[in-house]
């Protein structure tokens, strides 16, 4: 769990959730700081006001779920409301709090590396808002596929949101990509942090994959990318479906 002062996403949140005005600002290691558009107000839209591929993906939601990194929980209390069993999962305590406050009834607060078999039975894993990024990087990511492989159900899937990050023309990213390449790492491996008035994250690795990429990551795992779900500005959901190896 974060700590008091670092948890800037979800302080950000907790404010909108009370009517005060929020912002999120997201930094880059190289420097590149960005203001997000929405701010917090993107993690409480309603389901009417979904990307047509979120809503699509929701269609794909089987059995028991975990929602890794469920923010306001706008997912969640979605998918509760239509008779799923949904358990919150988020390392910051105010968006916990966000979710409790809104009514989801079981949020937890749990990072993607704490989840285990004592969750009890898991049919669904989603990951949304770009969430495939909390894999961090290509051998984290197998690492816990093959683990989520060992304590999910028999037929279970994993539906995860990430952006293409070489769908883009800005300069900037363009030259982080071969940044990164130099030292090793993959194209979109991302390290940020989130500051909200005197809050900041640590900072934190977060991955962005093309689909090519995903397919590679996924080999060897158990799992397989079934169909993908096409939104803008590179931006696709993944259906990945369970396999025995």
């Amino acid at each position: 769990m974060l700590g008091e002062y670092e948890d800037a996403q979800g302080k950000a949140m907790l404010d909108y959730l009370n009517g005060k005005k929020a912002f999120e600002i997201v930094e880059r290691d190289d420097g590149y700081v960005d203001v997000g558009e929405f701010g917090p107000k993107i993690y409480f839209l309603p389901y009417e006001k979904w990307d047509k591929n979120v809503k699509e993906a929701m269609k794909y939601v089987k059995g028991r779920v975990i929602d890794i990194g469920c923010g306001a929980g706008r997912h969640s209390l979605y998918l509760q409301e239509k008779g799923f069993k949904v358990t919150g999962l988020d390392i910051s305590p105010a968006a916990v709090e966000v979710c409790r406050k809104r009514g989801l009834k079981d949020v937890r607060g749990l990072s993607i590396d704490e989840i285990t078999g004592d969750l009890g039975q898991i049919d669904t894993i989603i990951m949304m808002g770009n969430n495939f990024g909390l894999f961090e990087n290509f051998t984290k990511a197998k690492r816990l596929l093959r683990k989520f492989h060992r304590i999910t159900t028999e037929d279970a899937r994993i539906i995860a949101e990430t952006r293409n990050p070489y769908d883009t023309d800005i300069h900037e990213h363009l030259e982080y990509h071969e940044r990164n390449r130099k030292k090793g790492r993959m194209g979109g491996q991302l390290k940020l942090r989130i500051i909200y008035k005197k809050f900041r994250t640590p900072w934190f690795n977060y991955l962005l994959v093309s689909k090519e990429e995903m397919k590679d990551i996924l080999k060897d795992t158990g799992w397989t990318l079934s169909k993908t779900l096409d939104g803008e500005m590179g931006t696709y959901i993944a259906i990945i479906e369970k396999h025995e190896e």
